[in-house]
């Protein structure tokens, strides 16, 4: 069931959420019109989780005048990726925005604490992939989910994962993010229980032509757990993940 419902009824329920403040979230406009852009206030009662701001693309003022209609709606917090420094800067008087330099992302107001049926693992084949970790890592806290990183664990050096056999045995998701040929998805999707999402990173040398390689090694996976997103795409997967966190009956 949606989340963000299911909160609003326990809320009414159990005395915290009048009837009137409840129908006002629900009746609320399902979007407001900015002229460059429709805001969907509606999305976290339809999906159980709100709008993201793709910052990439966007001006400075743009994006303020989008988390401003998010703010003034109640959502937080407020998710900006693929936000560069530049634009961080321009919008650092935002009241409660933190930003990741190494993620490049900006996140307005409280990660929340965790309300997940476990625990989501980043795992990384190198540190150049750690920006994309971030990218996923971040999505899936600010979407209620506890994080655990295990980063520079290819297999480059297979040693290095052992130790973490426990954390990826206990996973709910596994998150496996590589580049170069994208190895790393298919020894994890080979040692765990549960879905593992593939991200392939565009880092590695000219055949790897610019994280195709990955993909392709990914999509080709003998691990039957794995399921793949495109390249780079951190935040598709940790949405993803924090979903299947989420289920219930």
């Amino acid at each position: 069931m949606n989340t963000e419902i299911r909160r609003l009824l326990e809320g009414v329920r159990d005395g915290d959420v009048s009837v009137e403040d409840a129908l006002l979230q629900i009746k609320r406009e399902p979007f407001e019109d900015l002229g460059f852009a429709k805001v969907d206030h509606h999305r976290a009662f339809r999906q159980g989780a709100p709008e993201v701001i793709y910052g990439a693309g966007k001006t400075a003022e743009q994006i303020r005048g989008i988390a401003e209609s998010m703010i003034k709606n109640g959502q937080e917090p407020i998710l900006i990726t693929r936000m560069d420094a530049e634009k961080a800067a321009a919008l650092s008087d935002l009241p409660g925005l933190h930003y990741h330099a190494d993620a490049k992302v900006g996140i307005i107001g409280k990660i929340p604490a965790p309300t997940g049926l476990g625990r989501i693992v980043v795992a990384t084949g190198g540190t150049s992939d750690v920006p994309v970790a971030e990218e996923a890592a971040l999505t899936a806290e600010c979407f209620g989910n506890e994080v655990q990183r295990i980063y520079d664990v290819g297999v480059a050096g297979l040693h290095r994962l052992l130790p973490h056999l426990d954390e990826i045995m206990s996973a709910s998701v596994i998150i496996a993010i590589a580049g170069m040929e994208g190895a790393l998805a298919s020894v994890i999707g080979g040692l765990a229980d549960c879905p593992v999402i593939a991200v392939p990173t565009s880092v590695g040398y000219g055949a790897s032509f610019h994280g195709i390689s990955a993909l392709l090694s990914m999509l080709n996976s003998c691990a039957s757990g794995v399921s793949v997103v495109n390249i780079d795409n951190g935040f598709g997967a940790g949405y993803q993940a924090g979903l299947i966190n989420h289920l219930t009956k």
